[in-house]
């Protein structure tokens, strides 16, 4: 079993922590009025020996501090600063200085936040109680509270000498930040470090204790908090006011406490006692459909880890979307989700997101809540834990095919990003100096992903067995009141999958730096050939990283790759599919020389020498000189070997990159008879990717998208595949597949038009609503749509028809209109243009009489307006585009989400109309506009993908000097001190804009004065990550067309005036009976990583 863990010297700890929470009351009186919070908080702590107690604190005014009963000296300091100097951006000059005062400003601001701000003096001679009594005090603590104690580290510490009761009273007047009011709720968030803006407390990982937790709130309010609620008694006001009193027995530190307020309606679960579901009145019959599942994954999580859940309740609370911060915010016990989550029996795409969604916030109640990291190094590992849980969920659930799948595509946005040290995930330069940012964005969900395929690698060394001990282990020693913290780290871990796992010592010893210390993937480029003489496979490897840069300074030394040393630990296989059956050979080293030749003996032989002419190219010993370039009309008979496919770590033992070359006839074979659904996504890729096609290529998609048992998601895949192969050279066959697919199962044959929707096969209709979209990105030698694959979307959306069909068709018709964006109109197609538009106004008129679910339908039509305006802004006024968009952003009117769809639009608009600055300074308007944090977040997010689009595509796009001081306020300001989120992501845009990576990473640690901001740093050598961007260009003006009037111009109001009324649209052509469908909703700009959402 593991060793023991060494104690740290507690009272080097005490000193140096300035006094360690054993337990923490908090009482608060809310008024959801006015807006206000008031109350006190008690801490029972060890004072060390300095006799000054160090918290931290914000966004408050404190009454009065008491010791012991006794009132004592305080000093507090706002974390946050105003700094009146006008000159101290006159330095900035380009985007290369402004991203170097940003990185000063937002360094030096995470540095004072690191710092405690409520220092309290705590004078050993002032004594409230005898020296006997404060003895009996410290024994009646160690015989309570023995437990807590021990788990926060201090068995033995001399409590009764300075053991210290500190009371702090307290109001917050103007919540900004951490908790928040809107409406008639309240809830806090878990952004990082800011627990104490609304309660002062020890904000730090470190630090744990247990909690009491009382709160006051109008009778007709619910407030609901971590741990178990002991009782509800009512108060002596006028009118009464009721008060709820928690008790969170298990430590657990100042971040993780949550607490929201509102008209909750409360669902228990009737499976588990234990388990409850809020949300307000709206959503409550989708609530009750959305949690059915719930308890079952909360058992397969108790049986899984044989233990308990840890704590005594799980709640989980769902409040609308602008409300949040983000999608989810964890607290001990509870989580509170963004009711955009919430679906009723109706909607079919939202299931499978939600349930892991909800499963992964479970999983993070075991792994990062209740078992935290024991330095910041160490997170990691909880958050590669939680995300292991979650794909034993989705495996048990959801199928083998849907976990596979979903880690394959991990994986490869893995390798794609994973390029520079600051996705390393245990280094003190990617972690610890990071400040915690790096969970923020794009490098917080590769991380994660990363953690996960490192421990599933793992898993794969010792199998699952063996694993899953190990986290019994984990889980099992944490309720052990004896053990000094509820801590993990990364060598604990190590130790147990030597001991546990018996995993041997060396293996660990070059795992753990190369994975876990180190950044960047193994790159395996291979091809093969076959000596027939010999019956042997001859494999050709070349090494490589995915990593850029060879060193970091200041790194870790065995971090580096240096020449000759390229390799990762451990031994690929390779799986041979012959003849006589499947053969795995574990003879590929993951380390060695850059080239290698392999030589892998096969068991078949060819029975007899079939019928065959003498190739040309052919060597003496019968093997071909390029046995891809056999003839397309028999490739079976071509390649005269006993192989029929080879596979390359084909259980996914190692996260890596792999480029394998294999005959177009292997390909094919692997895609119709190997039933692994990643060697079905391998085939499909690599035959799409052929740069020259063939009818059997054709013809082998076309199979697999018909094959009803095949994986729903790989069958999209192969529809999508036939639409990127569909040319010239095979006469459009892929279009004509697509069409006759979806005629075969959606149409009746007697009429020739679509039968009602039913949508009852759900895996069918998952694929069935992918081809129109498929078919939407078909194109003819001129680069532009066939015109059957125009007609056949629009024929789709004049007969649409859901009379009967017990779902609702609004992804359905979300879909269909995004496939209207995909299309490029020519001469021919865009006499449909009218007829297509027409339609588009249809639905914005019906979505604003009966709202569609989350608005999908609206945001789908505003956008694919957008797109066809920006590829024909030569025929189309972006002016009259415009003044149709803005209506969507009025606040009173349109839901959230549309809001934030309209105000991405118009910032699309800007930026390729005028370019990046004014797109910089209408993002700073909308950010002024804005009320939500996280829809200032999505408009940031937003704009820094701008700012790559702008890198990418290098065009010269220059910023103006004003634009970028603006943005540098913005930075410095107090609202991106309220909203941490929003002033990552304001960083990351500076740093974009200046051609560098949107990360802390790198950059060197200045100290400042905390009010002087202006200083710049040395300017990093890291370029942006290659995130790839889609960007149509616009078609040339089109001929005796004025499409400016037969482009619509839709209110959002209820009220609003009919298309047809505001603007005329030209009738061009009768409407064709056709068909159209899509499934994946794209952004007029839309970064292109090519993963599947895993965990969002």
């Amino acid at each position: 079993m593991a060793k023991p863990r060494k104690q740290k010297n507690e009272e080097q700890k005490t000193e140096s922590s300035g006094g360690v929470v054993l337990h923490q009351k908090l009482c608060l009186s809310i008024d959801m009025e006015e807006r206000r919070i008031c109350g006190y908080t008690e801490l029972k702590l060890v004072v060390p020996e300095s006799g000054y107690v160090a918290l931290y604190a914000d966004n408050m005014n404190i009454k009065s501090v008491t010791v012991d009963g006794e009132l004592a000296e305080f000093e507090y300091s706002p974390h946050y600063q105003i700094v009146e100097d006008e000159k101290r951006f006159c330095s900035v000059s380009c985007p290369k200085s402004a991203a170097d005062i940003a990185c000063s400003i937002y360094s030096s601001s995470l540095d004072r936040e690191m710092v405690p701000n409520l220092l309290i003096t705590c004078h050993r001679s002032a004594k409230s109680i005898n020296e006997q009594q404060d003895q009996e005090n410290g024994r009646n603590l160690v015989q309570k509270s023995s437990g807590e104690q021990v788990a926060n580290g201090y068995n033995g510490h001399p409590v009764d000498k300075n053991l210290k009761l500190v009371r702090i009273d307290y109001w917050v007047k103007r919540a900004e930040t951490g908790i928040h009011f809107m409406d008639n709720l309240l809830h806090t968030n878990n952004q990082i470090r800011r627990a104490h803006c609304w309660f002062p407390c020890k904000d730090s990982i470190l630090q744990r204790c247990s909690f009491d937790l009382e709160f006051t709130v109008n009778s007709n309010f619910v407030a609901v908090s971590n741990g178990n609620l002991l009782y509800q008694v009512l108060t002596n006001d006028d009118p009464p006011r009721k008060t709820y009193v928690y008790k969170l027995s298990t430590p657990v530190s100042a971040g993780w406490i949550s607490l929201a307020v509102a008209p909750f309606e409360i669902l228990p679960d009737i499976h588990n006692g234990i388990i409850s579901h809020m949300c307000l009145s709206p959503n409550f019959l989708k609530l009750q459909n959305t949690v059915g599942f719930f308890h079952s994954a909360f058992s397969y999580y108790e049986d899984y880890l044989s233990t308990s859940f840890p704590f005594g309740s799980y709640k989980q609370i769902f409040i609308p979307p602008e409300m949040t911060i983000t999608s989810m915010s964890l607290g001990a016990s509870m989580c509170i989700f963004s009711s955009h989550l919430l679906f009723d029996d109706k909607v079919i795409d939202q299931t499978i997101g939600t349930r892991i969604k909800l499963a992964y916030a479970l999983a993070r109640q075991w792994f990062g809540v209740y078992i935290t990291a024991e330095e910041p190094n160490d997170e990691w590992l909880l958050d590669g834990l939680a995300g292991f849980l979650t794909d034993t969920f989705i495996k048990r659930f959801l199928g083998n095919n849907e976990a596979r799948y979903q880690r394959y595509k991990a994986n490869c946005a893995v390798c794609k990003v994973d390029v520079t040290s600051a996705t390393a995930l245990s280094s003190p330069a990617a972690s610890s100096d990071l400040y915690g940012t790096q969970t923020i964005g794009l490098y917080g969900k590769i991380r994660t992903w990363k953690a996960t395929a490192v421990l599933q690698m793992l898993e794969k060394q010792m199998g699952p067995d063996s694993f899953r001990k190990i986290l019994q282990h984990i889980v099992c020693r944490a309720r052990d009141s004896t053990r000094y913290m509820r801590m993990l780290s990364t060598k604990e871990f190590r130790h147990l999958a030597n001991k546990v796992g018996n995993l041997e010592r060396p293996f660990l010893k070059e795992f753990f730096p190369r994975w876990v210390e180190s950044c960047g993937c193994p790159v395996m480029r291979m091809g093969l050939s076959y000596n027939k003489r010999r019956n042997m496979i001859e494999l050709a490897v070349m090494r490589g990283c995915t990593e850029k840069t060879r060193c970091v300074s200041g790194g870790n030394p065995d971090s580096e790759i240096r020449e000759g040393e390229t390799g990762w630990p451990g031994m690929m296989s390779i799986r041979v599919h012959e003849l006589d059956g499947m053969y795995d050979h574990p003879v590929l080293p993951m380390a060695g020389e850059s080239w290698q030749l392999l030589e892998i003996q096969c068991h078949s032989k060819l029975a007899a020498k079939r019928f065959q002419k003498q190739k040309k190219g052919s060597k003496p010993d019968g093997s071909d000189d390029n046995v891809d370039a056999v003839s397309t009309q028999d490739m079976r008979t071509g390649m005269d070997s006993p192989l029929l496919w080879i596979r390359v770590d084909p259980e996914m033992e190692y996260l890596a990159e792999i480029h394998f070359h294999q005959p177009v006839q292997m390909w094919i074979n692997q895609l119709e008879k190997d039933k692994d659904v990643v060697a079905q996504s391998q085939a499909i890729s690599m035959l799409q990717k052929l740069p020259q096609l063939s009818f059997s290529v054709v013809n082998a998609l076309n199979s697999f998208l018909n094959d009803s048992k095949a994986f729903w998601r790989v069958r999209i895949e192969a529809a999508y595949a036939l639409a990127y192969t569909a040319s010239e050279e095979t006469d459009l066959a892929g279009l004509l597949y697509l069409i006759k697919f979806y005629k075969s199962r959606r149409f009746d044959a007697d009429i020739g038009l679509p039968r009602p929707n039913d949508f009852h096969d759900v895996p069918e209709y998952f694929v069935l609503e992918a081809i129109p979209h498929a078919v939407s990105l078909v194109r003819a030698a001129d680069k532009k749509s066939p015109r059957e694959a125009i007609e056949f979307v629009l024929q789709l959306l004049k007969y649409n028809d859901n009379n009967g069909n017990p779902y609702s068709d609004v992804y359905w018709l979300a879909a269909l209109v995004q496939s209207i964006g995909e299309l490029e109109f020519g001469q021919q197609g865009v006499l449909l243009l009218s007829s297509l538009l027409k339609h588009i106004d249809r639905l914005l008129q019906f979505d604003s009489l009966m709202p569609s679910y989350n608005g999908i339908l609206t945001i789908s039509c505003i956008r694919t307006l957008a797109q066809i305006a920006l590829k024909m802004s030569t025929s189309i006024p972006l002016d009259r585009i415009r003044e149709l968009i803005k209506p969507f952003r009025n606040i009173m009117i349109t839901s959230w989400k549309v809001r934030m769809e309209a105000s991405k639009i118009l910032l699309d608009l800007e930026f390729y109309c005028k370019g990046l600055d004014a797109a910089l300074c209408l993002f700073m308007k909308f950010l002024e506009e804005e009320p939500s944090f996280r829809g200032q977040v999505k408009l940031a997010m937003h704009v820094m993908h701008l700012c790559q689009v702008n890198v990418e595509s290098q065009i010269d796009n220059d910023i103006a000097c004003p634009t970028l001081v603006a943005l540098l306020h913005l930075l410095a300001s107090r609202k991106a001190f309220d909203n941490v989120f929003l002033r990552h992501h304001l960083f990351c845009i500076l740093q974009v804009v200046a051609g560098r990576s949107p990360t802390l990473y790198g950059v060197p640690k200045i100290k400042v004065h905390p009010v002087v901001a202006a200083e710049t740093c040395t300017e990093q050598l890291l370029r942006p990550g290659s995130l790839k961007l889609k960007i149509s260009r616009p078609q040339e003006p089109l001929m005796d067309t004025n499409l400016s009037d037969a482009l619509p111009i839709t209110e959002s109001a209820k009220d609003a005036e009919p298309v047809s009324n505001v603007l005329p649209i030209v009738e061009t052509a009768k409407e064709a009976d056709t068909v159209s469908n899509c499934s994946e909703r794209k952004n007029v700009v839309k970064i292109r990583v090519k993963a599947t959402c895993i965990i969002q």
